[in-house]
Parts: C-alpha cells; structure tokens; sequence
C-alpha cells in the first residue's frame, strides 16, 4: 500500500506564534499603508475652539480627521507666544495623546500674526525660534505663518523689503532645524513665486489657502499650478463661512483633486471654515460634514 504524504500536523504553540506574527504584520502593513496616503484631512484646535487644550485631540478623532493643526497661542504685547506647550510636561502630554489615538499633529500655527505685525514687531526672530523648539521637541515638521491684515503685501507693498528681510533670517533657522515654514499672503501666485525667490530659502514655502484666490475671483486651478508641487508646504483646504464644502458651487473639490494628483502633490489638506452659516457654532457638525466629504473626493 502506497504511503499518503499527509502534512503533519501543527503543533499549537507554533500556530499561537504564527498567529501573532501574522496579525503582527497586518498591524505594521495597515500603519503604512495609512503613512503613505497622498491626501490627509486635518482640523485646527483654534477652529474647533480648542486652542492647544489636550481635548482638541479627541474631538479631532470624534470628528474623524487624520490630524490637527495646534496653535502655539496669543501674542498681545508679549514678546512671544502664550505657550502652554513651552512646558515640556504638556508637550509630552499632546504627544502621548496623539500616538494614543493616532492622531497626527500636522503643523504648529503662529495665528498670533493674523492680527500683528510680522514685518515691524521688534522679538519676531524669538517668537518663530520658540515655535520651531517647540516644533524639534514634538517632532513637528511644519510651521504656519499668516502675514496677516497688519502683512498685507497687496494693502502696504512698502513693507515688503522688510518682510522679506525677516524671512531670510527665520529661512536660515527653520533651514538649519531641518524644518520648514509655511507663509500665507493676500498676493496672486505669481507674486508669491517671486517672494520666495526673493527670500531664497527652500524651509520657506507657500502655506496655500483656497479662500484667498477665490475671494479675489482668481483662478484657483491656475494658481496651484502656478505655484507647483514643490512650492506649497500645506493647504488650507475650504473657503469663507457659509455653506459645508460639498454644497460651495464655486469650489469644485473633485477638479481640485484632479490638479493636485496631476501636480504629483502629496500632503495634509487642512480644513479651517466652511461652516455653515445657519448653525456656526456646531463643531462637530460643522467640521464632521466637511472631513466626511474631503475623505469621500481624496480618499
């Protein structure tokens, strides 16, 4: 009689380890593939009205963004910013939150400037290198700078010289931390493109915000290809208050993803308004239908 070669049996220890192994592997293989995704969605703790409050993570999570943009606090007349994050007790807090419920903190904000003035406030070198410490310390690798009302370079060109001027110096910071920094002004692409040649400084981006282009009945689409994949460090992904993203007739998301995977641009997609205008304060409401549907068009 011919001998079966059966397979001998496994013996049930090694099937627990393999078990493990293999679920081991999905784990590791999942955290990648979500790595490697081209496109994430982001909220701001100042937006969702939980400015550098540890909750602003689980609301991030509740809302279902991939990240958040934290904000480094008010500046008033202080010489910097109003950091809780400057502690490194509360840092270390953020961060095991963050790791906790695999939230991403995608870019630390200087809003501070939205309302002061970049170009003439005299400790703007000490307000941007406390950002970028904090930044090393929480192994963050972008910084948002508003040139802000005060910045306008459309309203008051004359400051330009000098805004540039300071750009230098913080480009030579970031560039030696290994981090970069992302400008937003009021000027056309064009503009923008010879702003950064002016400052020379590849850790100084364009922090891109749809609702400026749109407010100005520029081009959005032109003016991403203008600036081009590797001039735009992030995206303000939304418009001016009033309606959700899926219902703004004048900002096509689905064209918008067409331009940005033609660019080969990857990154975080940053939601800061689009709330509705009938129920503003309603974060998760507000925030949630906007995340739900730029995870629908670039995920």
């Amino acid at each position: 009689m011919n001998h079966l070669n059966f397979p001998k049996p496994i013996n049930i220890i090694t099937a627990i380890v393999l078990t493990v192994l293999c679920s081991g592997v999905l784990t590791s293989v999942s955290a990648q593939d979500k790595k490697k995704q081209q496109y994430k969605i982001a909220v701001i703790d100042l937006m969702i009205l939980k400015r550098q409050k540890l909750s602003a993570l689980q609301l991030t999570k509740d809302i279902g963004a991939d990240g958040v943009e934290v904000d480094m606090g008010g500046l008033g007349k202080r010489e910097t910013f109003d950091s809780k994050l400057a502690d490194p007790a509360i840092r270390q807090e953020f961060m095991a939150k963050a790791k906790e419920l695999n939230i991403e903190i995608c870019a630390l904000a200087m809003t501070g400037f939205y309302a002061q003035s970049f170009a003439l406030r005299p400790t703007y070198e000490r307000m941007v290198s406390d950002c970028l410490e904090t930044m090393k310390a929480m192994q963050v690798k972008v910084a948002f700078l508003p040139l802000g009302t005060q910045g306008d370079l459309v309203k008051n060109p004359e400051l330009r010289p000098a805004i540039v001027e300071r750009l230098k110096v913080i480009g030579k910071l970031a560039k030696k931390a290994g981090l970069v920094i992302g400008i937003e002004t009021s000027l056309p692409a064009s503009a923008e493109l010879q702003l950064l040649k002016d400052v020379g400084s590849p850790a100084v981006q364009i922090y891109f915000n749809f609702s400026n282009p749109l407010k100005e009945g520029r081009d959005l689409i032109r003016e991403m290809k203008i600036l081009g994949r590797k001039h735009i460090i992030q995206i303000h992904c939304t418009d001016e208050d009033g309606v959700w993203l899926q219902h703004n007739t004048r900002l096509d998301m689905h064209k918008v993803k067409a331009a940005l995977d033609e660019m080969k641009w990857k990154g975080w997609l940053v939601i800061e308004r689009s709330r509705d205008a009938k129920n503003p304060k309603s974060v998760k409401e507000n925030f949630g239908a906007n995340t739900t549907y730029l995870k629908s068009v670039f995920q």
